[in-house]
């Protein structure tokens, strides 16, 4: 293989790592926020009926949002690198996740300059509001959800991947749909009560402590929402192996990665 591949290859893995760092960053810093997805597209609620009478509507946690294209890179990253190379992604973006909450928190207890209180004061319209306060309610929620977050990343990372290459091997290297679909489907599903199960009830204050009820129905609406997303997503998947196939030249097509 010439010099010209290598280069190519290596671009490549730094292009897939900085989407996987950037997109794994943004979903567990914005993950703070439980959004209704009846609301955003101007729907009915689903007022679902589950565990004990709690009534379930399609409120996710905003990291969702984006969650199914970690997992998407993450295989590309398995398919084309294979899962040393995974790790070792996986483990420098739980340090920076880590890196990043414990910033966010030296900033929360910065004391605040009275001008930016003032200013934002004006600007909303009435001296009730504390930009400061706002603050920290926000990021500091963060803050309880770091381990969280940490754990159920790391645990899905090396669940995609058990079952990423267990599906490679059973399938003889063909099917990618299923390998990186299935593999999905189960590590989102660990994923998504992990963090809510450690970040809302078992670490989380006993006053915003959420009752098991709420912790299973986020889950779930988080899991259908995932699943559906890594179900939409199989035509891209094999879009991405073309352009990457494409991209990298005859070598990496004479390497026998079957579709």
């Amino acid at each position: 293989m010439n010099q010209s591949y290598h280069s190519r290859k290596n671009n490549l893995f730094i292009m897939l790592a900085a989407v996987f760092v950037t997109n794994a960053l943004v979903a567990e810093i914005i993950g703070v926020k439980i959004f209704s997805l009846e609301n955003s597209l101007g729907v009915a609620p689903a007022q679902i009926h589950l565990f004990n009478g709690f009534v379930l509507d399609f409120n996710l946690t905003a990291g969702a949002i984006i969650w199914p294209f970690v997992f998407i890179v993450t295989d590309i990253i398995n398919e084309y690198f294979g899962k040393e190379k995974l790790k070792q992604i996986s483990y420098i973006t739980a340090s920076l996740i880590g890196y990043s909450f414990l910033i966010i928190y030296i900033s929360t207890v910065l004391a605040p300059s009275p001008f930016w209180i003032d200013i934002n004061k004006t600007s909303i319209g009435t001296d009730d509001f504390n930009i400061n306060s706002a603050f920290l309610v926000i990021f500091r929620q963060g803050i309880g959800i770091m381990l969280g977050s940490i754990v159920a990343f790391l645990v899905g990372q090396v669940v995609d991947t058990i079952v990423f290459h267990k599906i490679k091997q059973r399938t003889q290297h063909k099917r990618v749909w299923l390998r990186s679909t299935g593999s999905t489907l189960v590590s989102q599903f660990i994923d998504s009560f992990i963090v809510i199960f450690i970040a809302f009830y078992l670490f989380a204050p006993e006053a915003q402590r959420w009752s098991i009820s709420q912790v299973l129905s986020i889950g779930i609406i988080n899991y259908i929402y995932k699943g559906f997303v890594a179900v939409l997503l199989i035509p891209f998947i094999y879009f991405c192996h073309y352009c990457i196939d494409e991209y990298l030249g005859k070598e990496e097509k004479d390497l026998g990665n079957t579709l």
